[in-house]
């Protein structure tokens, strides 16, 4: 495992993605504006994350801040940030100040934000297109529409306002959907050190401990090599819990001969990673918890190799979805051929959910599933989640050995050219590996 540094920007990387999208934009102006900072309660703020679209484009990950690009023959990227102010830094921390932030960070040009209305006004000016995020927030939405007719106002004076209004995310967003080698390698990172995290929650996993003791181990491990935040709020849920998808109480007592389900994943400068285990509390599965886990075992191998060049994004979920109802099928919780358990949709009892997400900057990552009606074919660089699942609350008609076990089993893949890469391999999986690692706790 390795430490990462977090402050360290690329500029080379990030001035080839804004020399990208303001090819694609060819004419016109985009606003990138800086997530906006959110109060815990008080005067109390919540840890600030930085918008991932504007730090897919510039690494700048200050609130206050906005990023315009203006295209055309001689396009510019201009930063307007909090200006430097050491009385707020002795508070608060370090601030780059537009001179900084413009020298380090490689911008044309850097402002101080109040400056940002004033310079947008002049910048829109015959400017035929305007791209920003549109409908994100209803304040953006208006503060850009006011700015736009202030500039239409001039129209006496021979400057003309953008004609056209269009989201920057369309072109964005697919830029991100394709992971270049020097995502992949942070992303890779971040799986090796949730990997870590997950081994460790196995290690410290018995029962009479509660689930919030095994999460502090799940974050200990994310900290300890750099990562100091998950990137989402992690799932850990034992027994009945399991059949919660997004359970997050994480306070209940862990119970022998229960299972237990963690959903966890660290993030690692910027970029996520999203795993899911299952696995006895006490070491050992059941007869019918391994009949059950098994079966989604199988599912995800069916649907991981249908990740590769040429398969449409659908793929992985049909071929899971096949192994699971007929698995549900074997087990008598539904009944019928799979072909009819299949078009009638029974098994959505026990099975309620997709098969995976794109996965990158965010955890529920940026990008189109479809293009136009048909599913789109994976290509080389995209990152997606294989995460099947099985639920079984209890019901008079179900066997009560299989009564609260809810087993997902999740990884990340990235799509190659000869196939794909489980970037999260290291985390155990297959009974035996977890029963070993188990058998040798402290």
């Amino acid at each position: 495992m390795h430490n990462y540094d977090m402050n360290t920007p690329d500029t080379q990387i990030y001035a080839r993605r804004r020399t990208r999208l303001l090819a694609q934009m060819e004419s016109g102006i985009a606003i990138l504006t800086a997530a906006p900072e959110q109060v815990r309660n008080g005067d109390a703020h919540y840890p600030y994350r930085h918008d991932s679209d504007l730090h897919y484009l510039s690494g700048f990950s200050e609130p206050e801040a906005a990023l315009v690009l203006v295209a055309g023959a001689q396009p510019k990227s201009i930063l307007f940030c909090r200006e430097k102010n050491l009385e707020r830094e002795i508070w608060d921390g370090h601030r780059y100040g537009p001179e900084a932030a413009c020298t380090t960070f490689g911008f044309d040009a850097a402002y101080p934000v109040a400056q940002l209305d004033e310079k947008l006004i002049e910048l829109m000016g015959n400017q035929e297109t305007l791209y920003y995020a549109l409908g994100a927030q209803a304040e953006l939405d208006a503060r850009i529409l006011r700015l736009r007719g202030e500039v239409r106002q001039k129209s006496r004076s021979g400057i003309r306002a953008p004609d056209a209004v269009c989201d920057v995310r369309k072109l964005l967003h697919e830029a991100r959907l394709f992971k270049d080698a020097h995502e992949l390698g942070i992303m890779r990172s971040a799986a090796a050190i949730s990997c870590g995290a997950h081994q460790r929650a196995m290690r410290h996993t018995r029962p009479g401990v509660y689930e919030y003791q095994v999460e502090a181990e799940l974050l200990h491990e994310f900290c300890r090599h750099g990562a100091r935040d998950p990137a989402y709020t992690s799932i850990v849920a034992g027994g009945a819990n399991a059949c919660t998808l997004h359970y997050v109480a994480n306070d209940a007592l862990l119970k022998d001969g229960e299972l237990l389900l963690i959903d966890a994943g660290c993030e690692v400068q910027g970029y996520a990673s999203d795993i899911t285990r299952t696995f006895p509390v006490n070491g050992k599965f059941s007869a019918a918890q391994k009949d059950v886990y098994e079966i989604v075992l199988a599912s995800q191998a069916a649907a991981i190799a249908q990740v590769r060049v040429g398969q449409h994004w659908n793929a992985p979920h049909e071929a899971a979805l096949r192994v699971l109802a007929q698995g549900f099928i074997d087990l008598k919780l539904c009944s019928g051929t799979l072909d009819a358990v299949l078009e009638s949709e029974s098994y959505k009892q026990f099975y309620m959910h997709r098969t995976g997400h794109w996965l990158g900057m965010d955890v529920h990552d940026a990008g189109e599933y479809k293009i136009g009606t048909e599913w789109r074919e994976l290509q080389p660089g995209m990152v997606l989640t294989v995460e099947p699942g099985c639920y079984i609350r209890p019901a008079d008609n179900i066997p009560h050995a299989l009564w609260n076990i809810g087993i997902r089993i999740e990884d990340d893949v990235a799509v190659t050219n000869d196939g794909n890469e489980v970037l999260t391999l290291a985390a155990p999986k297959r009974v035996a590996d977890i029963e070993a690692l188990m058998k040798d706790r402290a």
